[in-house]
């Protein structure tokens, strides 16, 4: 286990930045991460940078890195590896004099050797002059170059939404930031760190720090104070600009697009950090800023620190999608704050996450709002089980991610809503909400900036509760913590979501209707669906989906009907609309799947299309094949790699 601080201390008031130690910590192995972790601890890291765009493809990332380290036992020897990437191009490898002591400030050049380590990245073996003894500090420096690599992004400028100038990000989780910078790439070692990037002029850098600084010759300087793990590190070059939406927050996004993100974020950030902030104690990362990125970016989010990059799907132009962010910024106490060691326990990010999000929701929305959206999310997790069958070994919540498996390759639901269950399991062993909530607040203190496992989070929960411990909760038939751990399948508990009825019932009886053989007009005509939130909208056209194809005519008077459905700009409902267009052969409508796939190329959003598409008639199958050739420069390369997997183009597991 993690040698954890003694127990809870009471934390400064709400509002105050903390300054954290580096945690000093034995890290657990990690099979995903080359690196001796282990003996070695990172205390800081700055990265120099350059960047340079190409006329076409990938550009450059002219580098330097400096690791301060520390030998935390003896016996270490006298070699140090580095997780790396045959993208990144090492040209030297110096260990620098201590400071103020003797010797060349260039340092002295060290024997460096890339190795083979799995698909997704190679070892870096550094041979030092002489075996390290514990508590001895060295400080390294790593001259490099990358471009190429699956953690660093370049978008042509057809890729971005101004269409004028190419734009290069970087996305690190899970196992990536390894092809932007040789590190500890592991999740169980956290470390401060800062940079100076210099760009083209013209364009602007931002990164996932406290602090952001520009300086002559397009030169950015960045610091983050808190220890965080190789994976939030992140860096956007583009032509980008911002503006504030609260006392901490503003949005950045391509000038074409940032009145809309001031427009839809104004005032909102603040609510939600405030509520985060009762919930769970003191925001400690200072900003809180938002970074819409181009249309092609593959995720929804990406809660880097101080910096949320997010899908501009999210610009619904009515607010209908803000809840998206309260996701991101649960993440700010779960995941950035306390962290999953490995990438086998991800339940311990995503999990508490869903709860914490769901928490918030239900302060700001209310319950049977934030039932109704828990309901969407356990609908996903049913549909996926079904999909790889319950007993699929990932569909447990502590995953064993064998040496050579790329952990990418294990992200499902499971970790998201079967952890959301567990931990709502928790909650009602407990029995009481405000003590529940306490609970969190001290779990966060306790293993604030640090990695921890599951073992470490259950055992904290027994000592923080004694009569349950007493009562022996872990080991109820049935649902033992160790069968919610180590067992694939269905959740064992499942929160109580009946609240959320009063919304799903007028929901359920409408799709009822528009499913009829002879439509009812005068029942429909007297269901006002126009004070309905999103997700209320997203439950009845699920519902509607489950009933097609439905009778002829029907969905053509339905599009008709609610405009707000059939012309929405809110992306939840566009691909529900697109789906129930498929479904039902409405060839009318299928250019409002093609504007959709041209509109943005997010995973979750393209990928269904396409398998919608592919499984039709020879009229949607040709659809497919347009769409793609049309689109597919656009779209981030995994997510072209699984549409040529669906079409049978060749490609990888979609």
């Amino acid at each position: 286990p993690i040698n954890s601080l003694p127990g809870p201390a009471p934390g400064p008031g709400p509002g105050t930045t903390m300054a954290a130690p580096v945690p000093d910590v034995c890290p657990v192995r990690d099979a995903a991460s080359a690196s001796s972790a282990g003996p070695w601890s990172l205390r800081h890291l700055h990265l120099d940078l350059r960047v340079s765009f190409a006329a076409a493809g990938a550009g450059r990332l002219q580098g330097r890195a400096r690791l301060e380290l520390r030998c935390e036992r003896d016996g270490a020897g006298a070699e140090l590896r580095l997780d790396a990437h045959p993208a990144l191009a090492v040209s030297r490898a110096a260990l620098l004099p201590p400071p103020g002591g003797p010797g060349d400030a260039a340092g002295q050049e060290l024997p460096v050797e890339s190795r083979p380590f799995a698909s997704y990245g190679s070892a870096l073996h550094i041979a030092l002059p002489q075996a390290p003894r514990a508590g001895q500090l060295l400080t390294l420096l790593i001259d490099y170059e990358a471009g190429e690599g699956p953690g660093v992004c370049w978008l042509s400028p057809e890729q971005t939404a101004g269409k004028q100038k190419p734009y290069m990000y970087t996305q690190g989780q899970a196992v990536l930031n390894r092809s932007f910078f040789p590190c500890f790439d592991t999740p169980s070692v956290k470390f401060t760190y800062s940079a100076t990037v210099k760009v083209p002029e013209g364009f602007t850098a931002v990164m996932s720090a406290m602090t952001w600084e520009k300086q002559k010759d397009n030169t950015f300087v960045f610091k983050m104070s808190q220890p965080i793990p190789s994976y939030l590190i992140a860096l956007v070059v583009g032509d980008i600009v911002s503006a504030d939406v609260g006392p901490r927050s503003r949005v950045w996004a391509e000038p074409c697009l940032i009145e809309a993100a001031k427009k839809e974020y104004d005032g909102v950030i603040e609510e939600f950090l405030v509520v985060g902030e009762k919930l769970f104690g003191p925001y400690v990362w200072g900003r809180y800023d938002i970074l819409f990125m181009p249309p092609s970016f593959p995720f929804g989010g990406m809660e880097n620190p101080c910096l949320t990059f997010v899908t501009p799907c999210l610009l619904a132009g009515d607010r209908s999608l803000v809840d998206v962010i309260i996701h991101e910024i649960s993440h700010s106490w779960f995941g950035n704050l306390v962290t999953n060691a490995t990438w086998g326990e991800f339940w311990l990010n995503e999990g508490f996450t869903m709860y914490a999000q769901r928490r918030i929701s239900t302060e700001v929305y209310g319950l049977p709002y934030t039932c109704l959206e828990a309901a969407t999310g356990r609908a996903l997790l049913r549909q996926h089980m079904d999909a790889t069958g319950e007993e699929h070994p990932l569909n447990k919540l502590r995953v064993v991610i064998e040496p050579g498996v790329n952990p990418d390759d294990t992200y499902n639901e499971t970790p998201y809503e079967k952890g959301y269950c567990f931990v709502s399991y928790l909650a009602h062993l407990v029995g009481n909400q405000n003590k529940f909530d306490a609970f969190l607040q001290a779990y966060v203190n306790r293993f604030k900036f640090q990695s921890i496992t599951a073992d470490d989070t259950l055992g904290f929960f027994l000592e923080y509760f004694p009569e349950l411990k007493e009562k022996g909760v872990d080991s109820i038939p049935g649902f033992e913590f160790d069968r919610w751990l180590n067992t694939p399948g269905w959740p064992p508990y499942l929160p109580d979501l009946s609240p959320g009825q009063q919304l799903m019932r007028p929901a359920d009886e409408l799709a009822k209707l528009w499913a009829a053989d002879g439509l009812n007009m005068e029942a429909i005509e007297a269901v006002d669906i126009t004070g309905w939130r999103t997700y209320q909208l997203v439950y009845f056209l699920d519902q509607v989906l489950q009933k097609s194809p439905l009778p002829e005519g029907n969905v053509k008077r339905l599009s008709k009907m609610y405009p707000k459905i059939s012309k929405a700009q809110n992306a939840e409902l566009q691909l529900r609309w697109c789906q129930i267009v498929l479904k039902n052969n409405m060839e009318a409508e299928y250019s409002k799947v093609k504007d959709f796939l041209h509109s943005q190329g997010k995973q979750k959003y393209t990928l269904p299309l396409y398998r919608a598409m592919w499984g039709g008639s020879e009229a949607t199958r040709a659809l497919a094949m347009e769409t793609f050739s049309a689109t597919a420069p656009q779209l981030h390369v995994n997510v072209q790699n699984y549409v040529k997997k669906i079409l049978g183009l060749g490609g990888a597991e979609a």
